[in-house]
């Protein structure tokens, strides 16, 4: 579509770049992306998307502000803590630039809904922070044939890359064929992360998503770039497509999207159970004396906001305090975190230690929190 007077001033700066000029801006007016994810990642990512023109921005999220999120996320503000991260979203993208179309996907991706999501877009931008998610859309996008722009952080590092099988590129199941086992690697939430580095890894996915659209430059296609903010370091790793790839290579034996939380749990044989929060709900209303709920958060968490009746013991501190659990050594001991990653390390400790029934809470107590159940805090 031909630029408006008003669209050639509001991307004058984009228009003077010989790489881009006026075809180019009417291109990305064009594009369709979908970001997976409205937080750390993708807010810069639908930021500079929205500022730089991207017609069609799809963000797919089904979480709430907290917060805790305001220190990196900065696609939030204050005024929205409590509220629906799309409906923050939509808001501020609309405010930067009306040129844009918001789409929200208010649902979690999964494999019933993503070939849906991901087929009306040109591309995918991944800015999710768990690992089924993550393995969903790499095999959505390779299925599809749709280019895969992939970020993630861990504390003062992160990397970037894309993944497009449809240009000969590898997948990410070829960098990582196996997810590592449950509760190996800890969530942002767990580990932290410098408030920061999403702008950094972010700003580098949506740098590649416009180059994709417009076709120019050398996009990171088989290469995997590391960045460490505390060396402020810069490195790439050349990627090759592996023919043996389940999903991209010669023969591949997937070839429509599986349970991927039972893949993520994979062939690790879990020594503990796992229950849902509905159900650790139902278990606190019995009050047996045979059960004994730990929190396994450090004591700020636990400040402002708990549930009633667990006992805080903070997954550094477990190993030395086992003697306190020695009643339930033969009985129930159910353990939360933030998300469930902490609380399964907890849980295979427990289990090392000859305890008989270490349980894990799965998503927890964000999911209690999201289920409406009560909590306190001081």
């Amino acid at each position: 579509m031909a630029l408006s007077n008003r669209q050639r001033e509001r991307y004058l700066r984009h228009i003077i770049l010989p790489e881009i000029n006026v075809e180019g801006q009417e291109k990305l007016l064009a594009a369709k992306v979908l970001l997976v994810g409205a937080g750390g990642l993708g807010s810069p990512v639908a930021l500079y998307l929205a500022a730089a023109g991207v017609g069609t921005l799809g963000i797919v999220d089904f979480d709430r502000v907290d917060e805790s999120n305001l220190q990196r996320q900065i696609l939030h503000g204050t005024s929205m803590v409590g509220r629906s991260k799309l409906e923050s979203a939509q808001q501020r993208l609309k405010d930067l630039n009306p040129d844009v179309r918001v789409v929200l996907h208010e649902t979690r991706l999964n494999s019933a809904n993503a070939l849906d999501i991901i087929r009306d877009y040109d591309l995918v931008v991944d800015g999710c922070d768990n690992f089924p998610t993550r393995y969903l859309t790499n095999d959505a996008c390779v299925m599809l044939g749709k280019p895969n722009v992939y970020g993630a952080l861990y504390r003062f590092e992160g990397q970037a890359s894309v993944f497009h099988s449809a240009a000969g590129g590898p997948c990410y199941r070829c960098l990582f064929p196996e997810p590592p086992p449950p509760g190996a690697v800890p969530s942002c939430a767990e580990a932290g992360v410098l408030g920061v580095l999403p702008g950094i890894i972010g700003t580098i996915q949506a740098t590649e998503a416009i180059k994709l659209i417009l076709g120019i430059g050398k996009p990171l296609i088989g290469r995997l770039l590391l960045y460490d903010a505390l060396q402020m370091e810069f490195r790439q790793i050349a990627l090759k497509r592996d023919p043996r790839c389940p999903v991209c290579g010669d023969a591949p034996t997937i070839r429509q999207l599986i349970d991927y939380e039972h893949f993520c749990r994979g062939s690790h044989t879990m020594t503990y159970r796992e229950i849902t929060v509905d159900e650790l709900h139902e278990q606190l209303q019995q009050s047996s004396e045979d059960v004994l709920l730990v929190d396994c958060r450090n004591p700020d968490e636990n400040a402002r906001a708990r549930i009633a009746g667990a006992r805080l013991i903070p997954l550094p501190e477990l190993a030395r305090r086992l003697p306190e659990l020695e009643h339930y050594r033969d009985k129930t001991v159910i353990v939360h975190c933030a998300m469930g990653g902490r609380s399964a390390r907890a849980c295979e400790l427990l289990a090392q230690a000859g305890f008989a029934d270490p349980v894990n809470v799965r998503g927890g107590i964000k999911a209690w929190i999201e289920r409406g159940y009560p909590i306190e805090s001081d």
